[in-house]
Formats: C-alpha cells, sequence, structure tokens
C-alpha cells in the first residue's frame, strides 16, 4: 500500500491537476498511479509532464529512452518504473525480452544504443561525474552533444520517478515485471 495518498480518481485529485490528468488518459487510456502520485503536486505533475514531453520531441528515439528508463530503474532498485518499462518497452517500443534484460543490466544488444545505455548508467553512477572516456565513448557511438545532453535529462527524469515511487511505495498498476516483489 503506498505510503502517500494517491487520489483514487481523476474528480479526487487536485482541481489544479485534473486537466493534466485528464491529458494523460487520452494518451495513456487511463491515469497510472504515477501520474495520480504525483497529482498531489499539481506543480510537480506539470513540471513532470512538461519535461517528459519536451524530451519526446528530442532526437533519441523512444526505443532508447525506454531503454535508459530499464536500466536507472534497476539501478535505483524502483519495482514500480521496472514493471511500468518493461511493459513499455515491450508494448510500445517493440523491445525484446532479451534487449529488456540487457537493459536491465545496463547495456544494450543494439551496439549503438548501448553506448547510450551505458552512459547513462556511467551518469546516475557517478553522479555526473563522468569520465573523459566515458564521454569520448558515446560521442564515439555516434551522439553527438544535443543527445549527450537528452541522455542526461532522461537519467535526471527516471531518477525523479524512481525516488518519487520508492519513497511512496506506489502500488504497481502494471504486470509486475520478474524479478520484482509485488
Amino acid at each position: 500500500m503506498s505510503r502517500i495518498a494517491i487520489p483514487a480518481s481523476i474528480e479526487d485529485a487536485p482541481e489544479a491537476s485534473r486537466p493534466l490528468l485528464e491529458q494523460v488518459t487520452k494518451q495513456l487510456g487511463s491515469a497510472p498511479n504515477l501520474f495520480r502520485l504525483a497529482a498531489n503536486s499539481p506543480a510537480a505533475l506539470e513540471g513532470y509532464l512538461g519535461l517528459f514531453g519536451a524530451l519526446g520531441k528530442g532526437r533519441l528515439p523512444a526505443a532508447t529512452r525506454e531503454r535508459i528508463a530499464l536500466a536507472i530503474a534497476e539501478f535505483n532498485g524502483c519495482g514500480y518504473c521496472l514493471s511500468a518499462h518493461t511493459y513499455l518497452g515491450r508494448n510500445l517500443a517493440k523491445l525484446s525480452p532479451e534487449e529488456i534484460a540487457a537493459n536491465r543490466r545496463g547495456g544494450s544488444t543494439d551496439e549503438r544504443a548501448d553506448a547510450a545505455v551505458r552512459f547513462a548508467v556511467q551518469v546516475a553512477e557517478t553522479r555526473g561525474h563522468v569520465s573523459n572516456g566515458d564521454l569520448f565513448a558515446v560521442r564515439n557511438a555516434g551522439y553527438d552533444d544535443a543527445q549527450i545532453i537528452e541522455i542526461v535529462q532522461h537519467v535526471a527524469l527516471n531518477i525523479w520517478t524512481n525516488y518519487l515511487n520508492e519513497v511512496a511505495k506506489t502500488d504497481i498498476d502494471f504486470p509486475v515485471a520478474d524479478g520484482v516483489a509485488a
């Protein structure tokens, strides 16, 4: 059971969060627990959706964004995000079970994506204090400065959702990923 109240419905959320949750429902078909949890703070929900939306317009492919989310969720031990991104990775980004397993180990079966995922994990592990070698490796794989900045933002966004879900102990409302306690 969540340690922070999650509004049971859009109508139960603060008034300023309701239009945002309605947008989420239009896009996803429902408002998952993470979004309703964040809705307790309309400012936090707006900030999350704003950054998420902006990054969706970036140059990293959706599959790479999901790969990074899986790697960071595993790194942080967030069962909610592992379950959500396993579901999204499989069903939206069309990642194979082998790819999802590689992402959770901090890599990828795709050579170029592997550099992005490994760099993302290095950013998290070193709290941004990556080495020149780490930066060289991701650049050498073909990522430019704009894409590197997007990778760092994806790490930060996923750390925020991981931390929020772990603080709240958010109930998982996605199929529970392998190795995650329900």
